[in-house]
């Protein structure tokens, strides 16, 4: 036994690049980069606000296999196509984790595997806090 465990949410892109959405290992959850795709199906699309609810949703939902809700967070990464998106995401960010403050880094980047993508987020838990 590895003592890791890995969580698939259904991602396109999952079995074909052949990675998890979330691994637990030891102390900590890590949750990859999670846009608002649903199986194929892009949710929010044109609008950053909503893409970025839905991707928090989905990393939430991952982290909650192991346990663990928003209080157990203590990083996140919100990667955006467009500078301009910067307050649409960051409100959704807020609403999410507004009181938990984990250590955040935002970057803009070049663009995403589909063009319709505006937001990537991961987030990492720690499995000390109290759930």
């Amino acid at each position: 036994m590895t003592g890791i465990e890995r969580v698939q949410s259904g991602s396109p892109w999952e079995d074909s690049f052949g990675f998890a959405r979330a691994v637990g290992a030891g102390d900590r959850v890590l949750v990859g980069g999670t846009t608002s795709f649903k199986g194929h199906v892009l949710h929010g699309e044109g609008d950053p606000y909503e893409q970025t609810k839905v991707a928090i949703g989905t990393a939430l939902e991952a982290i909650a296999t192991f346990g663990l809700g928003p209080e157990s967070v203590i990083r996140t990464r919100m990667l955006l196509a467009h500078a301009r998106d910067v307050d649409a995401v960051g409100r959704a960010h807020q609403e999410a984790f507004g009181e938990v403050r984990p250590v955040t880094t935002l970057m803009v980047v070049e663009g995403f595997v589909d063009p319709r993508i505006l937001v990537e987020i991961e987030l990492e838990a720690y499995r000390g806090a109290p759930s």
